[in-house]
């Protein structure tokens, strides 16, 4: 489905009841496997003082950028996010100022050569945004070690530096963003 609107995909991703059940979520009275269906997920901007973007290279894809996040678990969209930063930066909460969040989910949609029973089909993901406001040496890559390295960039750069398949979230978050920069 490459080229759907995020509002067409948010739409069919909203259609799809999560319940675990054996690896399997119920969709209507039929069953349909995990890789069929979009994982909830959280996201999160992180601002400096000089308007950059915190982002983050990939460890299995060299090259690519992109913002924190990760998987709903038993929390809150806003414990998720707090969490997904500290495992994947090592950024405690105290050193973020929370500026907003984005009022729509975004959802984007994997290549089907990188879906699997852990990713889905995809995430659709409550955004954050924080101003950072802890010291550039709490900056680790946290514990998990999912990333190779960060940088502070532009947003416009990252939506260049971005997966394709992330760029149309990336570009409305971009949009959504531009207020908080002048």
């Amino acid at each position: 489905m490459p080229g759907l609107s995020n509002r067409i995909l948010l739409t069919l991703a909203l259609r799809i009841f999560m319940a675990k059940n054996n690896g399997q979520k119920k969709v209507g009275s039929k069953r349909a496997s995990r890789v069929q269906t979009f994982r909830a997920g959280v996201g999160a901007i992180i601002l400096n003082q000089s308007g950059k973007v915190l982002a983050l290279e990939r460890k299995d894809i060299p090259g690519a950028w992109q913002l924190p996040q990760g998987g709903l678990e038993d929390e809150s969209p806003l414990e998720a996010v707090k969490r997904e930063i500290h495992e994947e930066t090592g950024i405690a909460a105290s050193d973020l100022e929370l500026l907003s969040n984005e009022p729509r989910l975004l959802a984007y949609e994997l290549p089907p050569e990188a879906r699997s029973q852990k990713t889905g089909r995809g995430q659709v993901q409550y955004w954050f945004l924080f101003q950072f406001r802890g010291q550039e040496e709490a900056i680790t890559l946290g514990e998990k070690k999912e990333f190779r390295d960060w940088r502070w960039m532009s947003m416009d750069r990252l939506v260049r530096e971005v997966v394709s398949f992330k760029q149309p979230v990336y570009q409305e978050l971009a949009e959504y963003i531009e207020p908080y920069l002048k």
